[in-house]
């Protein structure tokens, strides 16, 4: 057994409790993971990030309590969070099933269904290390454009990982999103569902790193085809039976996939600007 004795005196201190073992854990693109093995023999992860962004752990354990209270999706308990560090609860990694999968659906559209007060949230959060805008506008197509496209469209530009005629694409669709996507009220969104969101337990989907906020649901549905979802139809499908989407939604998936992948223009350059203005087109 090794022991980082940095996180483990951390973890120590927030959790009142002896860390017996800390492991690295794979896969963090933003934070760093690792494992702790308490000595009442529960495990935790804490992560931890050197000189995080104002609130960016905060805004992540608030995402987290906000999903648990709706009380559908399966969600990391939180454990502590602080401005250096989140911890939650150790998820034993399991395999993608088509009872979980079908039962993460019917979560997912319960989630939604539960609905939120406004489009946007009180406080702003972050997607990745950016920051993400949330003050609430009045309607669906007026808070895609201006706290979600148009931003990270910005930012793109800026970092030179959108070329002009790209990004004239994406304005262009902007005036036409009323007349593109059907009226509903704002759903209480994960809002950063990319199959690297879904952690497939032992009996369990579970989601985590959570955005969240009051959106059109079609968005969580188009964020996690975005990069292939294992079992995607049956989630698709079981969300089909508990809370049918209006006619079209599928032909819909790349319109709601535009702010995500100028986000990721955004944070990494690449194709991400040219594979957003691509679907901004199909609409135009």
């Amino acid at each position: 057994m090794t022991r980082n004795s940095g996180v483990a005196r951390r973890a120590e201190q927030l959790l009142s409790a002896a860390v017996v073992s800390t492991a690295p854990v794979a896969g963090g693109d933003i934070a760093t993971a690792t494992k702790l093995r308490l000595n009442d023999g529960t495990q935790a992860l804490i992560k931890t990030l050197p000189r995080p962004p104002r609130g960016f752990f905060e805004a992540e354990a608030r995402g987290l309590r906000a999903l648990a209270a709706a009380g559908h999706l399966h969600v990391p308990e939180v454990l502590a969070a602080e401005p250096d560090c989140l911890i939650i609860r150790w998820i034993e990694p399991g395999r993608p099933t088509r009872e979980a999968a079908e039962e993460l659906g019917r979560a997912l559209a319960a989630t939604h269904r539960s609905g939120a007060p406004t489009f946007g949230a009180e406080q702003d959060g972050y997607i990745g290390r950016l920051p993400m805008p949330n003050r609430p506008t009045e309607t669906w197509p007026e808070f895609y454009a201006v706290r979600r496209v148009l931003p990270y469209l910005r930012l793109a530009r800026d970092r030179g990982a959108i070329e002009d005629d790209d990004a004239a694409a994406i304005e262009a669709l902007m005036p036409r999103l009323p007349g593109l996507v059907p009226e509903e009220p704002p759903a209480l969104l994960h809002g950063d569902l990319w199959s690297g969101n879904v952690l497939w337990g032992e009996h369990h989907a579970w989601v985590i790193d959570p955005a969240c906020y009051g959106g059109h649901r079609e968005v969580d549905l188009a964020m996690l085809a975005l990069f292939g979802l294992p079992q995607l139809d049956r989630v698709q499908a079981a969300y089909q039976v508990e809370a049918p989407l209006a006619a079209g939604w599928e032909e819909r998936i790349g319109l709601h996939q535009v702010f995500p992948l100028l986000v990721h223009a955004a944070m990494f350059g690449g194709g991400y600007g040219a594979r957003a203005a691509a679907a901004a087109r199909r609409f135009l």
